[in-house]
Protein backbone atom coordinates (compact mmCIF):
# COMPACT_ATOMS: atom_id res chain seq x y z
CA UNK A 1 0.00 0.00 0.00
CA UNK A 2 1.16 3.59 -0.97
CA UNK A 3 1.85 6.20 2.01
CA UNK A 4 0.00 8.80 1.48
CA UNK A 5 0.62 12.02 3.40
CA UNK A 6 -2.30 13.69 5.75
CA UNK A 7 -0.73 16.37 7.46
CA UNK A 8 2.34 18.14 7.40
CA UNK A 9 3.18 21.49 9.99
CA UNK A 10 5.92 23.14 10.38
CA UNK A 11 5.56 25.53 13.75
CA UNK A 12 8.60 27.65 14.09
CA UNK A 13 8.10 28.82 17.58
CA UNK A 14 6.47 26.12 19.79
CA UNK A 15 4.12 27.95 22.47
CA UNK A 16 4.50 27.20 26.13
CA UNK A 17 1.32 25.82 26.99
CA UNK A 18 1.32 23.56 24.01
CA UNK A 19 4.86 22.74 24.58
CA UNK A 20 4.00 21.74 28.18
CA UNK A 21 0.94 19.84 27.34
CA UNK A 22 3.53 17.61 24.64
CA UNK A 23 5.36 17.16 28.12
CA UNK A 24 2.49 15.66 30.13
CA UNK A 25 1.01 13.21 27.31
CA UNK A 26 4.68 12.27 24.82
CA UNK A 27 6.66 9.54 26.01
CA UNK A 28 9.74 11.07 24.15
CA UNK A 29 12.10 13.82 24.56
CA UNK A 30 10.34 16.72 25.84
CA UNK A 31 10.18 20.02 23.63
CA UNK A 32 10.72 23.35 25.64
CA UNK A 33 8.92 26.76 24.49
CA UNK A 34 9.64 28.44 21.47
CA UNK A 35 11.90 25.20 19.62
CA UNK A 36 10.49 24.94 15.91
CA UNK A 37 8.74 21.78 15.81
CA UNK A 38 6.99 19.46 12.89
CA UNK A 39 3.79 17.38 12.63
CA UNK A 40 3.39 14.74 9.97
CA UNK A 41 0.37 12.64 9.81
CA UNK A 42 0.27 9.73 7.20
CA UNK A 43 -1.58 6.63 6.08
CA UNK A 44 -1.28 3.54 6.33
CA UNK A 45 0.23 4.28 10.66
CA UNK A 46 2.86 1.78 10.03
CA UNK A 47 4.95 3.91 7.83
CA UNK A 48 5.57 6.42 10.45
CA UNK A 49 8.37 4.39 11.86
CA UNK A 50 10.42 4.48 8.63
CA UNK A 51 9.78 8.69 8.94
CA UNK A 52 10.80 9.17 11.81
CA UNK A 53 14.07 6.64 11.39
CA UNK A 54 15.57 8.70 8.52
CA UNK A 55 14.81 12.11 10.14
CA UNK A 56 16.62 10.63 13.04
CA UNK A 57 19.83 9.31 10.62
CA UNK A 58 19.59 12.58 8.83
CA UNK A 59 18.94 15.39 11.27
CA UNK A 60 19.67 16.02 14.70
CA UNK A 61 15.86 16.64 16.01
CA UNK A 62 14.64 15.31 19.10
CA UNK A 63 11.31 13.07 18.84
CA UNK A 64 8.35 13.74 21.51
CA UNK A 65 5.44 11.76 20.01
CA UNK A 66 5.20 8.28 17.78
CA UNK A 67 1.50 7.28 17.34
CA UNK A 68 0.42 4.44 15.40
CA UNK A 69 -3.39 3.99 15.29
CA UNK A 70 -5.31 1.54 13.15
CA UNK A 71 -5.30 3.49 10.05
CA UNK A 72 -3.07 6.77 10.53
CA UNK A 73 0.74 7.33 11.99
CA UNK A 74 1.78 10.60 13.43
CA UNK A 75 5.03 12.07 14.64
CA UNK A 76 6.74 15.05 16.15
CA UNK A 77 10.28 16.23 16.26
CA UNK A 78 11.97 19.61 17.30
CA UNK A 79 14.99 21.50 17.92
CA UNK A 80 16.08 24.71 18.94
CA UNK A 81 17.41 25.19 15.64
CA UNK A 82 15.12 25.49 13.64
CA UNK A 83 16.91 24.72 9.73
CA UNK A 84 17.11 20.87 11.49
CA UNK A 85 13.43 20.64 11.95
CA UNK A 86 13.02 22.13 8.34
CA UNK A 87 15.88 19.52 6.94
CA UNK A 88 13.97 16.57 9.02
CA UNK A 89 10.97 17.80 6.85
CA UNK A 90 12.87 17.85 3.72
CA UNK A 91 13.81 14.45 4.61
CA UNK A 92 10.78 12.78 5.07
CA UNK A 93 9.18 14.10 1.89
CA UNK A 94 12.23 12.85 0.07
CA UNK A 95 11.09 9.68 1.26
CA UNK A 96 7.29 10.32 0.14
CA UNK A 97 8.34 11.19 -2.91
CA UNK A 98 5.92 14.47 -2.71
CA UNK A 99 6.23 17.65 -1.72
CA UNK A 100 4.38 19.67 1.40
CA UNK A 101 1.39 20.53 -0.57
CA UNK A 102 0.85 16.99 -1.33
CA UNK A 103 -0.93 17.21 2.26
CA UNK A 104 -4.62 16.71 2.73
CA UNK A 105 -6.05 20.43 3.11
CA UNK A 106 -7.53 20.59 6.75
CA UNK A 107 -11.45 20.41 6.77
CA UNK A 108 -13.20 22.29 9.90
CA UNK A 109 -15.31 19.44 11.39
CA UNK A 110 -17.07 21.48 14.24
CA UNK A 111 -16.20 24.81 15.63
CA UNK A 112 -18.05 25.85 19.00
CA UNK A 113 -18.02 28.24 21.92
CA UNK A 114 -20.14 27.35 24.93
CA UNK A 115 -20.71 30.57 26.93
CA UNK A 116 -20.54 30.81 30.67
CA UNK A 117 -19.97 26.39 31.12
CA UNK A 118 -22.08 25.45 34.17
CA UNK A 119 -20.43 24.11 36.95
CA UNK A 120 -20.66 20.46 36.30
CA UNK A 121 -19.63 20.59 32.73
CA UNK A 122 -16.95 22.22 33.86
CA UNK A 123 -15.70 19.20 36.39
CA UNK A 124 -16.90 16.89 33.45
CA UNK A 125 -13.85 17.86 31.55
CA UNK A 126 -11.42 18.37 34.28
CA UNK A 127 -11.68 15.07 35.42
CA UNK A 128 -10.56 14.05 31.53
CA UNK A 129 -8.27 17.22 30.38
CA UNK A 130 -4.17 16.98 30.51
CA UNK A 131 -4.27 20.73 30.58
CA UNK A 132 -4.78 23.54 32.38
CA UNK A 133 -8.37 23.19 34.59
CA UNK A 134 -11.48 25.17 33.16
CA UNK A 135 -13.44 27.13 35.72
CA UNK A 136 -16.99 27.54 35.86
CA UNK A 137 -18.44 30.64 34.11
CA UNK A 138 -15.95 30.56 31.74
CA UNK A 139 -16.11 30.39 28.07
CA UNK A 140 -15.27 27.26 26.20
CA UNK A 141 -13.70 26.85 23.07
CA UNK A 142 -13.79 23.35 21.24
CA UNK A 143 -12.56 22.32 17.52
CA UNK A 144 -13.11 19.25 15.53
CA UNK A 145 -10.68 18.97 12.37
CA UNK A 146 -9.02 16.38 9.97
CA UNK A 147 -6.89 15.32 9.20
CA UNK A 148 -5.95 15.27 12.88
CA UNK A 149 -2.56 16.92 13.24
CA UNK A 150 -3.49 20.15 12.54
CA UNK A 151 -5.39 20.63 15.70
CA UNK A 152 -1.54 21.34 17.07
CA UNK A 153 -1.36 24.09 14.47
CA UNK A 154 -4.87 25.36 15.31
CA UNK A 155 -3.54 25.39 19.14
CA UNK A 156 -0.37 27.18 18.82
CA UNK A 157 -1.73 29.35 16.44
CA UNK A 158 -4.72 30.14 19.30
CA UNK A 159 -2.12 30.56 22.23
CA UNK A 160 -0.11 33.40 19.90
CA UNK A 161 -3.32 35.13 19.42
CA UNK A 162 -5.26 35.41 22.63
CA UNK A 163 -4.70 35.13 26.76
CA UNK A 164 -6.62 31.78 26.87
CA UNK A 165 -5.63 28.42 28.59
CA UNK A 166 -5.00 24.95 27.01
CA UNK A 167 -7.49 22.86 28.57
CA UNK A 168 -6.88 19.51 25.94
CA UNK A 169 -5.93 18.84 22.25
CA UNK A 170 -5.41 15.70 20.52
CA UNK A 171 -3.25 15.33 17.39
CA UNK A 172 -4.22 12.46 16.55
CA UNK A 173 -6.69 9.64 15.51
CA UNK A 174 -9.42 10.30 12.98
CA UNK A 175 -10.46 13.39 14.71
CA UNK A 176 -8.02 15.98 16.22
CA UNK A 177 -9.69 17.80 19.04
CA UNK A 178 -9.08 21.31 20.95
CA UNK A 179 -9.93 22.73 23.73
CA UNK A 180 -9.48 25.95 25.29
CA UNK A 181 -11.09 28.36 27.56
CA UNK A 182 -10.93 31.55 29.26
CA UNK A 183 -12.85 35.25 29.22
CA UNK A 184 -15.38 35.50 26.15
CA UNK A 185 -13.24 38.03 24.53
CA UNK A 186 -10.16 36.06 24.62
CA UNK A 187 -11.76 32.90 23.44
CA UNK A 188 -13.38 34.51 20.56
CA UNK A 189 -10.04 35.68 19.43
CA UNK A 190 -8.67 32.46 19.66
CA UNK A 191 -11.11 30.98 18.11
CA UNK A 192 -10.61 33.17 15.08
CA UNK A 193 -7.22 32.48 15.20
CA UNK A 194 -7.12 28.83 15.09
CA UNK A 195 -9.93 28.61 12.32
CA UNK A 196 -7.62 31.21 10.60
CA UNK A 197 -5.00 29.11 11.12
CA UNK A 198 -6.48 26.43 9.29
CA UNK A 199 -8.18 27.90 6.58
CA UNK A 200 -4.63 29.21 5.25
CA UNK A 201 -2.89 25.85 4.94
CA UNK A 202 -2.46 24.93 1.03
CA UNK A 203 -3.35 21.01 0.00
CA UNK A 204 -4.92 18.69 -1.69
CA UNK A 205 -8.78 18.05 -1.06
CA UNK A 206 -9.86 15.32 0.61
CA UNK A 207 -11.65 12.53 -1.49
CA UNK A 208 -15.29 12.30 -0.76
CA UNK A 209 -15.93 9.11 2.18
CA UNK A 210 -12.00 8.43 2.34
CA UNK A 211 -11.47 10.65 5.76
CA UNK A 212 -13.61 8.40 7.95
Amino acid sequence: MATSLRTYVFLDSLQPQLAAHICTTCRGYYPVPYVASLFVEIAPGMAIHGLIDVALKQTKVQPATLVVERAYGMLEVHSEDKGEVRSAGDEILKVLGCTENDRIKPKLVSNTIIRAIEPMHAMILDRIRFGSMIEPGQSLFILECEPAAYAALAANEAEKAANVRLVDVTPFGAYGRLYMCGSESEVDSAAAAAVAALQGISGKESAPGKEK
